[in-house]
C-alpha cells in the first residue's frame, strides 16, 4: 500500500535517511497522501529525541504539498504563536499568499485571516511543535486548534507532543501515531552508522583504513551502552554525547601505536577504569580525572636502575574534606547517629528519655555507670587465703570514645531523635507521614555524603541503601566520623547542642 502512495526510490531514501522509523514513515505518508483525503488533525507522539520532528520535515520536503512548521515552544504568547503562523503560512505559499492583516486579537481573527490566506488551496498542512510546551497557553488552545481543520476543509493541522492526555483535544476519532523510545539495537544501529573519527595525530606514521574504524567503533559503542546503559538507556543525544566523550581517552593507546584498531580486548583491559567510573555522566567544564589516559604500558625495554640508596616514602591520596556544615535536620540525624554508635543501648532510657534527670545530674549519674564492656587495665584487690577480687572503686575504666563504635539500628536512631530533637522544629511537615519521609530522606542524604556506612543486615538491596524499615529489616548503621568533627557540628550551624552531656566516660 505505501508503494501505491510514494514511489519506491522515494521510501527507499527516506528509510535510509531516517532509520528505525519505517512503520511511522509508512502511516504518515498514508495519512498525508496528495491523492487521497486527509483526517483534519493528526497527533505524533513519543518521548524526546525519538525522531518526530525528523520524520515529519522529511516527509514534507518528500510530497508537493505546501506546508508550514511552527516552532511552539519559541513562543512566548498565546498571540504570539497565531501571528507567527500567519506568517509561516504566508511563506508556504510563497508568491500566491494574499496579504491579511498580522495581528490576532483572538483565536476568530486568526481563524477568519487563515481562511483568507488558504482561499483556492487544494490540501495545505500545517505543523505545531511541542504544541504542549506553549507558554500561557489556555486551557482551551488545543481544543481550538484542533478544529481548524473541521472550519477550514482544506487544511491538516499536525500536533507532535511528548504525552497526550485523555480528552485534550475533546475531539474523538483523531489518528495517533506512536514514535516509541529506540531499543537498544536501535541506539546501536544509529550511533554506529555515524563514528567518530580516528585520526592520528599530527606527524605520526600510523594509518587507519575505514574498516578499521568500522570494526572499532560498533564494539566499543555495544561497551559504552552495556555498562552505562541505565541513564542512556531512552535517550540517543545522551548516548551519543556519552560515546563522545569517551572516544578519545579510548582510542589514546591506538594513536599512540600501543596497539591496533583491531586489538578490542585489550584496549578493554588497558581502559577498564573508563566503564567503570560515571564521571563521564556528570557535567563538567573541568575533565575529570578518571578521563584521563592511564600510564603507558611498560612493554618497551628500558635500562636497568641503578643501585642507588634511596629512602622510600609512601604517599597517601589526600582524603575528602569533611563539609564544615549541614542543614539543621541532617546534622541532627548525624550527632543523634553517633550517640547512637558510641552509647550502649542499655543506657538509652537513663541519657535519651524525656523523663530523665537535667544536664548536670545526668553528668554526674553517667559517671557513675558500672562499666561491664571493658573490664581491662584494672586494679585488683589480694588478702590472704581469697582470690583477687575486683571492686568497683578500684577499676579502671577506658572511656568509651576511645573505643571503636558499636552498630545500631534505623529503629532507635529515629527514637533518640525523637527524644532529643523533635521540639526544634527542623522538619516542616509537622507530625505525620511527611515528617517521617522528609526525615529518612535526609538520612539517606548523609548516608550517601559518607557520613554514616552500613554494616550489615539488608535484604534484597545488594547492600544499598534501598530499605528504611528499621529494626531487623533495614541492617544496621555506623557513624564513621570522629568526636571533634561531631562537636564542632554541634556547638554551630543551628544545631546548639552539647554532645559531651549525653556521651559516656
Amino acid at each position: 500500500m505505501a508503494a501505491s502512495i510514494l514511489p519506491e526510490e522515494l521510501l527507499a531514501s527516506l528509510n535510509a535517511s531516517i532509520q528505525c522509523r519505517q512503520l511511522q514513515i509508512q502511516q504518515i505518508a498514508c495519512l498525508l497522501a496528495s491523492n487521497f483525503p486527509s483526517p483534519p488533525t493528526i497527533i505524533l507522539h513519543g518521548p524526546e529525541a525519538t525522531g518526530k520532528t525528523l520524520t515529519i520535515n522529511a516527509l514534507l520536503e518528500a510530497i508537493d504539498t505546501p506546508s508550514a512548521i511552527v516552532q511552539s515552544k519559541e513562543c512566548i504568547t498565546t498571540r504570539h504563536l497565531l501571528e507567527r503562523t500567519l506568517t509561516e503560512v504566508q511563506k508556504g505559499l510563497g508568491d500566491t499568499a494574499r496579504s491579511v492583516d498580522g495581528r490576532c486579537e483572538s483565536i476568530s481573527a486568526f481563524v477568519v485571516q487563515l481562511q483568507r490566506l488558504l482561499e483556492g488551496q487544494k490540501k495545505y498542512i500545517l505543523v505545531f511543535d511541542n504544541i504542549d510546551r506553549q507558554r500561557e497557553a489556555a486551557p482551551t488552545l488545543l481544543p481550538a486548534l484542533a478544529r481548524l481543520g473541521q472550519i477550514i476543509p482544506n487544511l491538516t493541522i499536525i500536533f507532535i507532543i511528548t504525552h497526550p492526555h485523555p480528552n485534550q483535544f475533546h475531539m474523538t476519532g483523531i489518528p495517533h501515531i506512536n514514535f516509541p523510545s529506540y531499543t537498544r539495537a536501535d541506539l546501536l544501529a544509529l550511533v554506529s552508522a555515524s563514528p567518530l573519527p580516528l585520526d592520528p595525530p599530527t606527524g605520526s606514521t600510523l594509518t587507519f583504513t575505514p574498516s578499521d574504524l568500522s570494526y572499532l567503533y560498533p564494539r566499543f559503542a555495544t561497551a559504552v551502552h552495556d555498562s552505562l546503559a541505565q541513564p542512556t538507556r531512552n535517550s540517543l543525544p545522551a548516548f551519543r554525547t556519552l560515546c563522545a566523550r569517551l572516544w578519545p581517552s579510548f582510542t589514546a593507546p591506538v594513536l599512540a601505536g600501543h596497539y591496533g584498531p583491531r586489538e578490542f580486548s585489550k584496549l578493554m583491559v588497558r581502559n577498564r577504569h573508563l566503564f567503570q567510573s560515571e564521571d563521564a555522566l556528570r557535567e563538567s567544564i573541568i575533565k575529570p580525572s578518571s578521563l584521563q589516559p592511564p600510564p603507558q604500558p611498560q612493554n618497551q625495554q628500558q635500562p636497568p636502575p641503578q643501585p642507588t640508596t634511596t629512602t622510600t616514602t609512601t604517599t597517601t591520596k589526600p582524603k575528602q574534606p569533611l563539609p564544615l556544615h549541614l542543614p539543621p535536620l541532617p546534622a541532627q540525624l548525624l550527632i543523634t547517629a553517633y550517640l547512637a554508635t558510641h552509647t550502649p543501648p542499655k543506657h538509652d532510657s537513663l541519657l535519651f528519655s524525656k523523663h530523665s534527670l537535667s544536664s548536670s545530674r545526668r553528668r554526674r549519674r553517667r559517671r557513675n555507670l558500672p562499666s561491664t564492656n571493658n573490664p581491662l587495665t584494672s586494679t585488683t584487690t589480694n588478702t590472704p587465703n581469697k582470690k583477687p577480687t575486683k571492686t568497683l572503686n578500684q577499676r579502671r575504666k577506658i572511656s568509651r570514645t576511645l573505643l571503636g563504635g558499636q552498630a545500631f539500628t534505623l529503629e532507635r536512631l529515629l527514637a533518640i531523635w525523637n527524644a532529643l530533637f523533635r521540639d526544634t522544629a527542623a522538619v516542616g511537615g509537622g507530625k505525620g507521614g511527611g515528617a517521617a519521609a522528609e526525615t529518612l530522606m535526609q538520612f539517606a542524604t548523609v548516608v550517601g555524603m559518607g557520613l554514616v556506612a552500613r554494616v550489615g543486615g539488608g535484604g534484597g538491596g545488594g547492600g544499598g541503601f534501598d530499605e528504611l524499615e528499621g529494626g531487623g529489616g533495614g541492617g544496621k548503621w555506623r557513624c564513621v566520623v570522629g568526636r571533634e568533627y561531631i562537636r564542632g557540628l554541634a556547638r554551630g550551624g543551628g544545631v546548639r547542642f552539647e554532645v559531651d552531656d549525653y556521651l559516656l566516660e
